[in-house]
């Protein structure tokens, strides 16, 4: 089997790779710290075909992971936007929204968020409370979304309501809805550990009257579409995870080398070896596995396999992610501790990848129901 990338695909990830080292390296410690996304990055992202999907899935994956070594915060901006608005409308979508809403979020460079989750609402889709109630060529939508990802930057948000609330999980809807439409308004943003440029915030929708047009894959067809894109992100989240990874490995190489004690570099010593051996073996791990579920997503979007591989390949980069910034600090030692080294910011980065998009747990869980189909 054959596991390299193309020579257009490397040629991609090499773009995304110098423009990371380039653009992003020099501010992503200081505005992360701040909180902050230049908004003249988006405009670079969008020139390189990572905004809206431009690139062929595989390169997008490879191309994401580079841009999560050097600054996860904006990996997570770009999966939101890509997998979970982007995908979702360029699916599922009439014509007519595909036309009106890729071209926003492509050609105009404006972002895209996505509000599924709910205070008393996760991953159990049957506990959203948020409706949508027809009135005459519209819905009317009420209630509460949180961790929403790019919501007050957003222009577009993918929203998800009960237009059937006897019918629970199986009587949602999802709909485009254009974030400056009376009645929905964004709340305060949300004091995070790690990804703290990647702005998450509370939403929340009164008599919020979206055109019936934009309702997205057809009436209660809502935990339909879920279902499908969140294969997306869940390899978009290997991606990042992969990248932070590698951004742990670089980092505790480069200093077990040029660090001194006992009159020789640490890289010397067996324990500080045994640390990077392990990193760099389960980050190729999660690299094959993150690729081989991107490819299932490229070829046989449907195909039900995909979901055991997205799966699989989440939960074992997120994972091992976490892992190698363990390690990394280890390998620090005391100054891994302190904000001026990078690898304390892909400690606390690492730790979203096993919460969002599904918990680690809740992947065993699928993993298991696909193995024992």
């Amino acid at each position: 089997m054959e596991f390299s990338l193309s020579p257009k695909q490397e040629g991609f990830r090499e773009n995304v790779r110098r423009f990371a080292e380039t653009t992003l390296a020099p501010i992503a410690a200081d505005r992360d710290r701040k909180s902050q996304c230049p908004s003249n990055l988006i405009d670079g992202l969008a020139e390189l075909g990572l905004l809206g999907g431009e690139s062929d899935f595989i390169s997008y994956v490879a191309g994401l992971a580079e841009i999560s070594r050097v600054w996860a915060s904006l990996g997570a901006i770009i999966s939101v936007h890509n997998s979970l608005v982007c995908y979702p409308i360029a699916r599922f979508g009439t014509e007519p929204q595909k036309t009106k809403y890729l071209s926003l979020l492509t050609k105009e460079r404006q972002l895209g968020c996505y509000a599924f989750a709910e205070p008393g609402a996760g991953s159990d889709a049957g506990s959203i409370r948020t409706t949508a109630v027809a009135n005459g060529e519209a819905y009317v939508l009420n209630g509460q979304k949180v961790f929403v990802t790019n919501g007050r930057q957003a222009r577009v948000a993918i929203v998800y309501a009960l237009t059937d609330p006897a019918k629970g999980r199986d009587g949602l809807s999802a709909f485009i809805v254009e974030t400056n439409t009376p009645g929905l308004s964004v709340g305060k943003t949300a004091e995070t550990l790690g990804l703290r440029a990647a702005e998450i915030v509370d939403m929340s929708f009164r008599d919020c009257r979206v055109p019936k047009a934009n309702l997205l894959g057809g009436l209660h067809q809502g935990f339909a579409v879920a279902r499908h894109i969140v294969e997306s992100g869940r390899i978009d989240i290997a991606a990042q995870a992969v990248g932070i990874a590698e951004a742990c490995l670089d980092a505790s190489v480069t200093h077990a080398k040029a660090r001194q004690q006992f009159g020789r570099p640490i890289a010397e010593f067996e324990a500080i070896q045994w640390m990077l051996a392990d990193m760099g073996t389960e980050i190729d791990a999660a690299k094959l596995l993150m690729y081989r579920a991107a490819s299932l997503r490229a070829k046989r979007p449907d195909d039900r396999t995909l979901t055991l591989a997205a799966a699989q390949a989440k939960l074992f980069a997120s994972e091992a992610a976490n892992r190698a910034a363990y390690h990394a600090i280890q390998v620090f030692g005391g100054h891994g501790y302190l904000a001026e080294y990078p690898v304390e910011r892909y400690y606390r980065d690492a730790r979203a990848m096993t919460l969002y998009e599904e918990t680690s747990e809740i992947e065993r869980l699928v993993i298991e129901r696909e193995l024992a189909r």
